[in-house]
């Protein structure tokens, strides 16, 4: 089979096609023929170094397809059934190793590329607002990259919840697809001065002075001070992502100071440690894709020879939606 290789931690130029063994699954494994597989910005962590991961690496986690071969002690499973992952690594290949645990039945009505960008992506949008800072009527939200893969699925989960979302974007291209997906009010940050003294004033501005109830923050070190500053008396910060680059160490006394707000890093594991709440989050966003609430955007698919200039792409936030990658 073919798979995407880095020998060595570095840029998008280390990725290249390499021929591998066909993988046969190990006990409680699938072997999964891969329809599409996602490219996600973990992906380019390990890619570069930031995660330590060993050499030679084949990025990806996360994907959908068919199964080819079921390994030993796996119940309920039978090759040809159409399953979605979110967490097997080596995912940027013709064929997959996925653990039976995390291989979630795709059904009929979805399409299995629909599947592979719902699973990170959809998840991770899904335990955000219905966890982390469970999104109440009337709440007033900021929601960084509004326009991203998890900002278009999250800004309609919230606005179903009875939020009132209030999103940031690079470009009036992107304006357009955040106000598709419900978003009340767009800020494009890149006609903003300075983002960390402009934004919370229009944020200020249209939640009548007071902020914002929560913050979803997936940018991480641009936006992190303006996001703090955004935010109402007790508000939450909720911190998933680095895409900017990591937040550094800052005085906790600042969460004091700015009227007793709350701070939390969420990861997409915490939230789906049972293979019960991974059925059910995805069960949820399965049933609104099929009852059309929920559009899940495919901004970019790429052939997996191509996978450099897919990370460049998602790097460079050149990107709206969910990326692919197909064999």
């Amino acid at each position: 089979m073919r798979a995407v290789v880095c020998q060595e931690a570095g840029g998008p130029e280390v990725l290249a096609v390499a021929d591998r063994p066909d993988p046969s699954p190990g006990p409680g494994q699938l072997v999964v023929e891969l329809a599409a597989a996602g490219v996600n910005f973990i992906d380019t962590y390990l890619r570069a170094g930031v995660y330590p991961a060993s050499y030679p690496h084949v990025p990806g986690s996360e994907g959908a397809g068919v199964v080819v071969g079921v390994g030993d002690g796996v119940a309920g499973v039978a090759v040809g059934d159409r399953v979605a992952w979110e967490s097997a690594p080596g995912s940027y290949a013709e064929r997959v190793v996925v653990p039976a645990d995390r291989a979630v039945p795709v059904p009929d009505g979805v399409p299995l590329e629909t599947a592979a960008a719902l699973m990170l992506q959809g998840l991770t949008a899904h335990y955000l607002v219905t966890s982390t800072y469970p999104v109440r009527d009337g709440d007033d939200v900021l929601l960084h990259a509004g326009a991203g893969g998890v900002g278009l699925l999250a800004t309609q989960l919230a606005v179903a919840r009875g939020g009132r979302v209030i999103t940031t974007v690079g470009s009036a291209e992107k304006e357009e697809l955040s106000r598709g997906a419900g978003a009340a009010d767009v800020v494009r940050y890149r006609e903003l001065d300075d983002v960390a003294a402009d934004l919370p004033r229009v944020v200020r501005d249209l939640t009548g002075g007071e902020g914002v109830h929560v913050v979803y923050d997936g940018v991480g070190k641009d936006t992190f001070d303006a996001s703090l500053a955004s935010l109402r008396r007790r508000g939450t910060l909720v911190l998933f992502g680095g895409a900017s680059g990591q937040v550094p160490p800052f005085d906790i006394q600042r969460l004091n100071r700015a009227g007793s707000l709350f701070l939390t890093r969420p990861t997409l594991s915490d939230y789906v440690v049972t293979r019960d709440e991974l059925l059910g989050r995805a069960a949820e966003l399965f049933a609104a894709v099929e009852d059309g609430t929920l559009d899940v955007r495919v901004g970019a698919t790429y052939p997996l020879a191509d996978a450099p200039d897919a990370h460049r792409a998602l790097e460079g936030r050149r990107t709206t939606g969910k990326v692919l990658l197909v064999p």
